[in-house]
């Protein structure tokens, strides 16, 4: 008898290797939850594209690893990110996960100048899976 699989999937392969395509800032890194390699990589273009290139091959085992390690529930993480990737200075992403002041706070400020916008990449997966835990 097969046992069932208990990993829940939060983070996906596909919007990894779509991350992966900005991967020289480290978007993809940040996404699975590698926030140090994540920096490393926006500060180095990737580790001098070399690591870009690299990664390319590890996303399914990020992924894997991402997949065991946050907590699925009513707030996705694959909207969220998108929605801070490409809308963070505008605070969208803290509308969706309910921070409605912040996300006004952001709209404000062009995400508090840019660093609150770095700190949702550094804690967003840590965000979202404390709101899914509460909410199960």
């Amino acid at each position: 008898m097969q046992q069932p699989n208990l990993t829940q999937d939060t983070h996906s392969k596909l919007f990894g290797y779509l991350l992966w395509i900005f991967g020289f800032m480290g978007a993809h890194r940040f996404y699975y939850g590698r926030q140090i390699t994540g920096t490393i990589w926006f500060f180095t273009l990737g580790l001098f594209f070399i690591g870009w290139i690299i990664d390319l091959f590890l996303i399914p085992g990020m992924d894997d690893a991402a997949d065991q390690r946050y907590q699925a529930g009513p707030i996705d993480y694959n909207i969220s990110w998108i929605l801070l990737t490409f809308l963070g200075i505008f605070g969208i992403h803290r509308f969706y996960m309910g921070k409605v002041i912040t996300g006004i706070l952001y709209l404000l400020t062009a995400g508090f100048f840019g660093l609150g916008i770095l700190y949702d990449f550094w804690t967003l997966n840590g965000q979202i899976a404390e709101k899914n835990r509460l909410a199960g």
